[in-house]
């Protein structure tokens, strides 16, 4: 996997969850995990096609998810109901364009597919695209933290 798709993705994530949700969000250490992954209960998934093949995902648990769509609307939602559903979608939009725009702006050609929200106790989603999961913790103080999993490997 190379750096040059990776770093994108974490800068943009930072940035968008700074101005957004959280002003002292943190970024934990890297780490790297196999292509098959349980979610924490609340995964946005965005996949990659062109140059490049493969998914950025956002998880976090169910609560944080909740906290997020709550700053991100300016109310107190009572509930991950569509809302807040739909707000965890448009946070990986927010996301993924951002990097994506900087991807293109140094000459890497790919698409993106709207996100897919999955939301559950003991879902795991796999890859097929033969690359290891790197794993980015964004630390949101007392809303918990959300990990960017970016997999993404040339297309052959």
């Amino acid at each position: 996997m190379r750096v040059e798709y990776i770093n994108p993705f974490v800068e943009a994530a930072f940035n968008i969850l700074k101005s957004q949700v959280y002003e002292n969000v943190k970024r934990s250490d890297l780490y790297l995990k196999s292509s098959s992954l349980a979610i924490m209960g609340v995964a946005a998934v965005v996949g990659l096609a062109g140059d490049v093949i493969g998914q950025v995902r956002f998880d976090m648990t169910k609560e944080t998810a909740l906290k997020v769509a709550s700053i991100m609307n300016g109310e107190k939602l009572p509930a991950l109901d569509d809302m807040a559903k739909a707000t965890i979608q448009e946070l990986a939009n927010m996301i993924t364009a951002q990097a994506v725009t900087k991807l293109h702006d140094l000459g890497f050609k790919f698409d993106l597919t709207p996100p897919a929200l999955f939301v559950g106790d003991n879902l795991e989603v796999s890859n097929d695209f033969k690359v290891e999961t790197l794993i980015v913790p964004m630390e949101l103080g007392s809303y918990g933290k959300i990990e960017v999993n970016v997999a993404i490997r040339e297309r052959t």
